[in-house]
């Protein structure tokens, strides 16, 4: 008797609470959700299986945290504070993209830069490892995958002898990025008298389970003065060494100049987030100019920004070029507002190339690309599939004379889920390296000619389920 009173007890609450439980769901969707698609996705989502729906949103839907948010916003304001104090030099000319992208990023094209490519871990760690090993005065690390294998030891071994040596070094990681990080490795280099946050004990979100708001970028600065971003995490992986990627492809940079200052006040606003301890007075805010540099600007975006920065980065690249718009993305899970770009520059006759990989490394997003490629085709976009290991770099280059490079995939969690950084330079010289080094990429690519329909059915049956989850891709 108490057994089958109990049932109908659970039954009931079953039948009260899912209803509930799914329309408290569908509120904050509606509330909340970035763009129209994002919306009748989970809706519909919600309402057809809420036994697995409910679930799915709690872990992939919260686009905003309330208190995340406004402690964001708050470490936001104190970069724009600290921005005062970094070096502004004139840019060699003036030209109506960047007030576009000084609006996107507020922070302004500056002048006197150089940059170096470095093309796959065999270029870029040495060159962080060098930096470091000159430090003098600080060096501040942040990355979203650090392992505790040979390419993390030897970052460690180097900022422990760095610190050793009297130099002020600051590192953060992200909490899922670097989930197997064990604690023996952040243990190491706090008894060396490295400064290290641990994210499990962060403010904000630091479940594994709590997979949006995560940040994505990885910043190496040195002394003020030296700074590297792009692609490449610390680990075995990224130096080709897992053969189940096979060589790794990516794409890092090094920076000198006042962009420096800016990429230095996206990890001061990381940084104060995180502890509530303001950097700003303790750093060089004026890295010296290079002569006949580039100029650039740092795009900072994350899920906490007005506009939609990683989105508008891309669409604004994309809507400018007239000649040549080639793309390289390890994941092309656009949004509505950039596909439909994309689009429209192949119909005006601008060479628009999307280089992705062959090899997958996250089911989800190898699969759902699937289903854009036959609308990119249609318009005119070439889509290239590159065929020895897996291509990892985030890199944009259009027409002659502008370039992009950094951390901001091209899909949607990248646009508006994760913290990210993007330089934008607006230079022959390196917009002619950055497409020198994706014609060599193209050459060892695949052109697809296959469309969706003669693709295979379990291929084409995922696809079109993942494509459900894009929103959150």
């Amino acid at each position: 008797m108490f057994i089958t009173d109990l049932r109908i007890l659970i039954s009931v609450l079953i039948a009260v609470l899912l209803p509930l439980a799914v329309g408290v769901a569908i509120w904050r969707v509606l509330r909340r959700a970035r763009t129209p698609q994002g919306s009748v996705a989970w809706v519909v989502f919600l309402l057809a299986a809420p036994w697995f729906a409910l679930p799915a949103y709690l872990l992939f839907g919260h686009h905003k945290l309330h208190g995340f948010t406004k402690r964001r916003r708050a470490s936001h304001q104190l970069m724009k504070t600290y921005g005062a104090y970094a070096r502004t030099v004139q840019p060699s000319r003036q030209r109506a993209a960047y007030r576009l992208y000084e609006s996107i990023s507020e922070l302004k094209v500056v002048g006197g830069n150089r940059f170096e490519l470095l093309i796959d871990g065999a270029q870029t760690f040495p060159a962080i490892h060098e930096a470091i090993d000159a430090a003098k005065s600080y060096v501040l690390v942040q990355y979203y995958t650090i392992a505790d294998d040979d390419t993390g030891r030897a970052l460690a071994d180097r900022l422990i002898a760095a610190a050793e040596r009297g130099v002020d070094v600051r590192l953060l990681y992200d909490g899922v990025g670097s989930y197997s990080l064990p604690a023996s490795y952040r243990e190491r280099l706090v008894e060396a008298g490295v400064t290290v946050l641990d994210p499990r004990a962060a403010r904000g979100p630091t479940s594994r389970l709590q997979i949006n708001f995560r940040n994505h970028r990885k910043t190496v600065i040195i002394d003020g003065e030296i700074g590297f971003t792009g692609g490449l995490n610390v680990s075995d992986t990224y130096r080709g060494l897992n053969p189940e990627f096979g060589p790794w492809r990516d794409t890092h940079l090094r920076l000198t100049g006042p962009t420096v200052a800016q990429l230095q006040l996206a990890y001061v606003e990381d940084w104060h987030w995180a502890t509530d301890e303001a950097l700003g007075e303790k750093l060089h805010w004026t890295p010296a100019a290079q002569e006949d540099g580039a100029d650039a600007v740092v795009v900072p975006s994350g899920p906490v920004d007005e506009l939609d920065s990683g989105s508008l980065f891309y669409f604004s690249a994309i809507n400018a070029a007239r000649e040549r718009l080639w793309i390289s993305s390890p994941y092309l899970v656009p949004d509505e507002e950039v596909m439909a770009a994309l689009k429209a520059a192949a119909l005006r006759g601008v060479d628009v190339r999307v280089l992705v990989p062959e090899v997958r490394d996250h089911w989800l997003t190898w699969l759902a690309a699937f289903t854009y490629f036959d609308e990119l085709r249609a318009a005119g976009v070439q889509i290239w599939r590159y065929q020895p290991g897996f291509v990892h770099q985030k890199v944009v280059v259009c027409d002659d004379d502008f370039a992009g490079v950094g951390t901001a995939n091209l899909d949607n969690r990248s646009f508006r889920l994760n913290f990210e950084t993007m330089v934008a330079v607006f230079d022959e010289r390196f917009a002619g390296r950055v497409a020198a080094m994706l014609e060599a990429d193209f050459e060892v690519s695949e052109k697809l000619e296959t469309s969706f329909d003669e693709q295979p059915l379990w291929l084409r049956a995922g696809a079109r389920v993942t494509r459900l989850f894009s929103p959150v891709l």
